[in-house]
Parts: structure tokens; C-alpha cells; sequence
């Protein structure tokens, strides 16, 4: 009597991701995987750990470190790699605006967008023709209109009418010296789905996707958390609320939610229902049309 095994749908995406990670190692020739310490790149990680371990990855991490990042993910990132004895190579917008090529209008301006300068350069430094990341297509628009092997040209921009087809999972891999693919192995994965995938393999994260306390002030229908590069502004008050975060990234630009949710069930629970995605409630520089993740994509953000 034969034995049917039924898969869940996180079984399926895992597969997915699996196979799309060891189609960047046969078939580009110097890929990196980005990794932030944010959570979908911590769930890439296991991800890649699944598709070839014993052995050492086929690829570098690497970071693109703003300079105003959470301590509490720089410290968990570097921990975390240090654990799986893999290489990390981290470029700086920092040096990007000591060499001029970054120039912002201020000290504390956000520097999110700030980064596709500084990828470009890491790529062009590294000779990467394929850089692997965890967007996925429900967190914005923009991303929602991108294939999984994204095609970028030796300029590094990307044309959404222009895309190849990826009909039955066949993808079209080749570039010219100076191209690169940018590589979405979860593009097909929800923030739900995430959360799951974070319970079921008992994945780490940064101790601030949790629920803690923290200062903030209401400014604009989101809780803008209290830093030296964030300050209250005059009349504002400073309140100290139970939060976490939902994504993080630059701290000038990224904001906490409301929540009690202290463990990955109670993420999931709160996921389900809400009806805001990621972006649109925790990002300051996705509140308006000029800071368009669409155009930023197009200038070579990833």
C-alpha cells in the first residue's frame, strides 16, 4: 500500500527557493547574497543552508551598510555569520559620500535610496553578475511588477517594460560583461508566509521584530521611533509604546508598529488580519511619490 505524502504550500515555496538558488550557483559565474539581518533575508539564509549544505555556500554575503542602521541588527547580522562561518563583505554608503559619489542635501537625510550607489559600485568592484536578495513581489507595487531573475544593464538600471519571460520556470540567465541579474528567490512568498516559515524552522531574527518598548512620536500616522537622527520635533511628544518592527532598514526612514506580539505565533496571528502591507506602515520615504520605489528600482536600487 502505497504512502501519499501531502506537502503545504510552505513546502512548495521552499522548493521553489531551493531551486532557484541552485540555478543562480550553475549557471552565473560570481553571485553574492545580500543579507541585512533583516527577516527575509534571515529565511534566504536557511533557505540556502537547505540547498547546499554540507558544503560552504557557492557565493558571498554581502551588506550594503547605510550607516544608520539598527544596532541591534548590526550586532545580530555579524553574530549570525559568524555562526554559519561564511564570508561577509560589507561596502558603506559611508564611503560611498566620502568618495563624492553619494552626496545628501543633509547629515541625518535618509540614506535608503543612498544605497543603490553604493551596490553598484560593490558590484562593479566584485565583478558580481548576479546579486540574490529577499523583495518580495506583496511588499510594494514597484516589486510586484519584477520577474525573478531581474535583468539590470551595465548601468545597473532596470527597465520594467523590458523584461524577459520566465514561462514554466525556464530563466533566461545570460549577461554581457558589466550586467548583472538581481535574484528574488521568495518573490512569490507573502509576509505571512515569512512569519510561517519563521515559526516552523525556528529561525532567529533580531531581538526588535519583537514586541518591546520604546520612545516614539506620532507624526504623520506612524510611530516615528525617538533617535539622534531622528529627534522629536518641536511640540511633538515623546510617548513610550510597546512596538516592534515590521521591516527594518535605515533608521531614518523606518518605523515601528504598535504591538504586543511577542513570539512568531502571535506575528502570524496579527499578519492575518492586518490589511496595511510592511512598507506602507513602517516607511517614511515610501509616504510620498518623490521617493517612488519604482523610480529609485530604475536608478538601481535593489
Amino acid at each position: 500500500m502505497s504512502t501519499v505524502v501531502t506537502r503545504s504550500h510552505l513546502d512548495w515555496l521552499e522548493a521553489e527557493a531551493i531551486f532557484i538558488l541552485r540555478e543562480v550557483a550553475a549557471e552565473c559565474e560570481k553571485p553574492a547574497l545580500l543579507f541585512s539581518g533583516g527577516k527575509d533575508s534571515c529565511v534566504l539564509l536557511k533557505l540556502a543552508e537547505k540547498a547546499f549544505r554540507p558544503g560552504r555556500f557557492p557565493f558571498p554575503l554581502m551588506h550594503i551598510d547605510t550607516g544608520h542602521n539598527f544596532p541591534e541588527v548590526i550586532a545580530f547580522r555579524d553574530a549570525y555569520v559568524a555562526q554559519l562561518g561564511e564570508r561577509l563583505i560589507v561596502r558603506s554608503v559611508e564611503d560611498s559620500i566620502a568618495r563624492g559619489s553619494v552626496v545628501l542635501r543633509g547629515e541625518n537625510d535618509s540614506r535608503n535610496a543612498a544605497q543603490a550607489v553604493t551596490l553598484l559600485e560593490a558590484i562593479e568592484e566584485h565583478g558580481f553578475d548576479a546579486c540574490i536578495g529577499g523583495a518580495r513581489r506583496d511588499e510594494e507595487k514597484a516589486r510586484a511588477k519584477e520577474r525573478i531573475f531581474s535583468f539590470r544593464d551595465a548601468f545597473g538600471q532596470w527597465d520594467p517594460k523590458a523584461q524577459r519571460p520566465e514561462l514554466w520556470n525556464l530563466f533566461n540567465t545570460r549577461v554581457h560583461r558589466g550586467e548583472n541579474m538581481r535574484v528574488f528567490p521568495i518573490s512569490n512568498w507573502t509576509e505571512l508566509d515569512v512569519w510561517q516559515y519563521i515559526q516552523r524552522e525556528q529561525i532567529a531574527l533580531p531581538p526588535i521584530y519583537y514586541t518591546h518598548q520604546r520612545e516614539v512620536v506620532r507624526r504623520r500616522g506612524l510611530l516615528v521611533p525617538v533617535t539622534p537622527i531622528t529627534p522629536p520635533a518641536e511640540g511633538e511628544t515623546v510617548e513610550s509604546v510597546a512596538v516592534r518592527f515590521r521591516t527594518v532598514g535605515d533608521i531614518s526612514c523606518t518605523c515601528p508598529v504598535a504591538s504586543d506580539a511577542a513570539d512568531p505565533l502571535a506575528i502570524i496571528a496579527e499578519t492575518a488580519l492586518t490589511t496595511i502591507t510592511e512598507r506602507g506602515a513602517t516607511r517614511m520615504d515610501d509616504q510620498t511619490s518623490e521617493a517612488s520605489m519604482e523610480r529609485r528600482k530604475k536608478e538601481g536600487y535593489f
